[in-house]
């Protein structure tokens, strides 16, 4: 692969944005050979979590505006440019987004379709679309609102301006900050402790979660309690409470 660097450690996948002669720009072509390598590692019963990163300076800077600069109102619309990303958002192993440096315009937009956010105290999040005459189009005006609110989505989005990650976790876009050398070795824990549980059951809190975001209050909670129910007819529940009723460790299999 050309624009990326893929790993395997047990049940966790890291996946390194590898493009550092354009800050990490997210281009066609990366997320072709994104898509193309984690789709079938989603399938894979055996994978637990996928981890994100960028490099030590730089998680990624925006979308490739050299590829996009020449285009036409028609060829975006024909292309339907940007929509396979919600492919990627749509994986359900659950994504954990390790950020060092800058995460602005479609690297920001990429964090968000994470489930967690884990930055370095240098990290800079933003949406700077505006200074380039268009608006976010990876969901950026969508899923930051969800997560920060109306009125810090329209100071990011209309002034264009950055945000460091303390701010960024005060607001809800960052679960976690930590030392930027801590990056790495933190998403990696917690996707160890993501993969260690029972597949099932993760796949379908991360989903509930979610649902959150879409529904009203009754029919999110019903929604819930209705996974919850099913969750019984899993082995993994069986595993789980009698491990716990016989105080050992459980042995979860995703079944």
């Amino acid at each position: 692969m050309n624009n990326l660097k893929i790993e395997r450690d047990g049940r966790v996948v890291t996946v390194r944005l590898h493009r550092p002669h354009v800050l990490n720009a997210l281009s066609s072509e990366l997320l072709s050979e994104l898509l193309g390598a984690l789709r079938p590692l989603d399938e894979d019963s055996e994978v637990g979590c996928f981890v994100v990163t960028g490099s030590e300076k730089v998680f990624a800077a925006g979308a490739d505006i050299k590829e996009m600069a020449t285009k036409t109102a028609v060829d975006m619309a024909a292309e339907d440019y940007f929509a396979a990303w919600e492919d990627f958002a749509d994986l359900r192993t659950p994504k954990i987004a390790a950020v060092n440096g800058h995460a602005l315009g479609g690297g920001c937009e990429l964090a968000m379709m994470c489930d967690l956010v884990i930055a370095g105290e240098s990290a800079v999040f933003g949406q700077p679309e505006i200074r380039l005459g268009v608006i976010p189009g990876i969901g950026g005006t969508q899923r930051l609102t969800r997560l920060v609110g109306r009125a810090k989505a329209m100071d990011l989005v209309l002034t264009g301006r950055t945000m460091d990650a303390r701010e960024a976790e005060q607001s809800g876009l960052v679960s976690r900050v930590v030392p930027d050398e801590r990056v790495l070795p933190e998403a990696l824990q917690a996707a160890a402790t993501v993969a260690a549980y029972g597949r099932t059951a993760i796949r379908t809190a991360r989903e509930c979660v979610d649902r959150a975001l879409e529904t009203g209050l009754r029919d999110g909670i019903r929604y819930e309690r209705r996974v919850f129910h099913a969750l019984f007819a899993t082995h993994d529940q069986k595993e789980g409470m009698n491990a716990f009723l016989e105080k050992r460790a459980p042995r979860f299999t995703g079944r």
